[in-house]
C-alpha cells in the first residue's frame, strides 16, 4: 500500500484546527499517514506540542520564522529545552527572507545562526526557509556547520545550483504545491535533476494548495498531488514517489521512529 507523509504543514492554525477531524479523515482517504506541524513563533509552540502529544501521527518542530521581527526572540537554551521533548523532531522553521522583510536584516541572520547552533547542540535536523536570500542562507549554513545535522530546504523555489549546494550540505529538498503550477518551469527542472532519495513532499498548508485546488485552502491530504507531479516529471510511478519520500522523511527526522 502506498503511503505519503506531509513533511511541512501548519495545521495548528485556526482555519485548519477548527476542522481537524475532517482533515484527518481526508488524510486517511488519501493515504497520508503522518504530518510534521511546524512552529513559526514560540508563543504558539505549546499548541503545536499539545497537538503532537494528542495525535500519534503528528510530529512537531520548534522555531521562529524569519518573517517575524518584533516578537519573542529565541535563545539557544530555549530551543534546546523544547527540543528535548519527545515529539519535537526538528528545529525551525528558520532561515532568511529578503522578500517579505526589508531594511537592516542583521537580526534575521543572527536568529538563523541561533537556530543552527541549537540544532547542532540538540542533534536535530533543521527546517530552513529561504526566499531571495539563497547566497546568504548557504553562507551561514556553511559557517555554522549546519551539515553536521542536515535538514530540509522547505518549500523549495530556488535554482538547481542552490539545490545541489544544499544537498552537499546534507540537506533534503522539499517541494510544495508550487511545483504543480504551470509557470513553475525552472522548479520542475530541479525536480527532474536531483535524486529522488533527496526529495521530500509537503503542503505548507493552509497555503499553496496544488492544482487542482490552487487558490483554495490547503491541507495535508493534498500532498498526494505534489507526489503525482513529481512522479510525472521523473517518469516513475506515484507509488515509488510515496515510498521513497516517506522513507526519506523517517530517515531525516529519525526521532519520529519509535525505536529511537
Amino acid at each position: 500500500m502506498t503511503n505519503f507523509v506531509d513533511s511541512h504543514c501548519h495545521i495548528n492554525f485556526p482555519e485548519l484546527y477548527q476542522n481537524i477531524d475532517a482533515i484527518f479523515s481526508k488524510m486517511s482517504s488519501n493515504k497520508v499517514t503522518h504530518a510534521l506541524c511546524v512552529s513559526v513563533t514560540l508563543d504558539k509552540f505549546p499548541d503545536i506540542y499539545k497537538m503532537a502529544n494528542t495525535y500519534p501521527h503528528i510530529f512537531a518542530s520548534v522555531g521562529v520564522h524569519p518573517d517575524y521581527e518584533n516578537i519573542q526572540e529565541p535563545t539557544i537554551e530555549e530551543l534546546c529545552h523544547f527540543a528535548r521533548e519527545k515529539k519535537v523532531v526538528a528545529i525551525g522553521e528558520t532561515g532568511l527572507d529578503y522578500f517579505r522583510v526589508q531594511g537592516d536584516l542583521t537580526w534575521q541572520r543572527d536568529r538563523f545562526r541561533t537556530h543552527i547552533k541549537a540544532a547542532v547542540q540538540s542533534n536535530l535536523p533543521l527546517i530552513i526557509h529561504t526566499r531571495n536570500a539563497a547566497e546568504d542562507t548557504l553562507k551561514i549554513m556553511r559557517e555554522e556547520g549546519a551539515d553536521k545535522v542536515g535538514g530540509v530546504m522547505h518549500c523549495f523555489t530556488e535554482s538547481l545550483a542552490v539545490a545541489l549546494e544544499a544537498i552537499k550540505l546534507n540537506f533534503y529538498i522539499s517541494f510544495s504545491g508550487i511545483v504543480t503550477f504551470k509557470n513553475a518551469i525552472e522548479l520542475k527542472e530541479v525536480v527532474k535533476s536531483i535524486p529522488l532519495d533527496r526529495i521530500l513532499i509537503e503542503t505548507d498548508s493552509p497555503y499553496l494548495a496544488p492544482v487542482p485546488y490552487r487558490g483554495k485552502m490547503n491541507d495535508p491530504s493534498n500532498v498526494i498531488y505534489v507526489a503525482e507531479e513529481i512522479a510525472k516529471l521523473k517518469n516513475i510511478s506515484v507509488e515509488e514517489v510515496g515510498q521513497v519520500t516517506t522513507n526519506n522523511f523517517f530517515r531525516l527526522f529519525s526521532k519520529c521512529n519509535p525505536s529511537n
